[in-house]
């Protein structure tokens, strides 16, 4: 498996994450054997959300975990927090910060997260109530690194005024069909196309000169939440590019998408989301594909970009 140094952050962490939303729905027995087939494969970072089942997946990973053998000191858990889907609000405010992560703490079973993540921007946020937050968080060990999650520059530069942590991770969308990360730079100033509009602010640039690692979440994933290209006929082109790729390297069609996310060289994270483990052993396959420049471009292509 391939491993990322966090710069100020976790070191050797896996490249490909296992995510963690859809475990409330295993048994502890089928969770543990998730666990253990992702760690078994090389991940060694786990992904939470305290928004995942409404803090579900946190209690189910936590009643897995004793069945898998695996130390806690040996692997990553990160969390996030900030999405109140009960009040139908998000929410940074010093309090909700912290109690959020007491509720995580005590779902997970663990005395410390590697890393928290904010979780989408609360637009009315203060930042100097996240800076307290996080400097109560870090002087009593709960927190050792945070990040944050969806975020735009400007966004991250006002919460660096104020927070004196490092942000090392934002967690946001990308695939081969969701490439918006990526395609502005390439369409700049280019009238004729939706490709040219900049979405998030530069935020690939901005993050690898700010040394803030990059995480991509739904990297299999077409709109937000519009499904799989993998196998998907409104995909043809995509798919025939992905299959002679995989023949080639002896892996997985959803393998080689992964792997053209792992190729960038701003050294990204790539979380997985499946709980077949079947389909985790085939994902973390990625990590061993080697994708040529030219394999780069011609999977970007394939998904429906073209050269200005």
């Amino acid at each position: 498996m391939k491993t990322v140094d966090i710069v100020n952050g976790p070191q050797k962490a896996s490249a490909i994450i296992q995510g963690c939303m859809r475990m409330p729905g295993l048994s502890p027995e089928d969770a543990a054997k998730v666990i253990r087939t992702a760690y078994d494969c090389g991940v060694n970072f786990f992904d939470h959300a305290t928004c995942y089942g409404a803090g579900a997946a946190e209690t189910r990973f936590s009643e897995a975990f004793p069945m898998t053998g695996i130390r806690r000191e040996d692997i990553y858990i990160q969390s996030k927090c900030g999405l109140c889907f009960d009040r139908n609000e998000f929410d940074w405010s010093k309090e909700n910060i912290l109690v959020s992560v007491d509720g995580i703490l005590a779902r997970l079973k663990t005395d410390y997260l590697d890393t928290l993540l904010l979780h989408r921007p609360d637009v009315l946020f203060d930042p100097e109530e996240v800076a307290e937050a996080f400097d109560e968080l870090e002087k009593t060990g709960k927190v050792r690194h945070f990040g944050v999650s969806n975020l735009v520059p400007m966004q991250i530069e006002l919460l660096k005024k104020y927070v004196k942590q490092p942000l090392v991770i934002n967690q946001v969308q990308l695939s081969l069909e969701q490439s918006q990360l990526i395609d502005q730079a390439l369409y700049m100033n280019n009238k004729t196309t939706e490709f040219s509009v900049n979405r998030d602010g530069n935020a690939l640039d901005y993050c690898r000169l700010k040394d803030i690692t990059i995480q991509a979440w739904s990297p299999l994933q077409y709109g937000m939440f519009g499904g799989s290209f993998i196998d998907n006929p409104k995909f043809p082109k995509l798919n025939e590019a992905l299959q002679k790729i995989a023949d080639r390297e002896g892996v997985s069609k959803a393998a080689v998408a992964i792997a053209w996310i792992l190729r960038h060289p701003a050294k990204m994270q790539a979380i997985i989301g499946s709980m077949n483990p079947e389909h985790i052993k085939d994902a973390c396959a990625a990590s061993d594909v080697k994708l040529s420049h030219h394999d780069w471009y011609e999977l970007y292509l394939a998904a429906g970009k073209f050269l200005p």
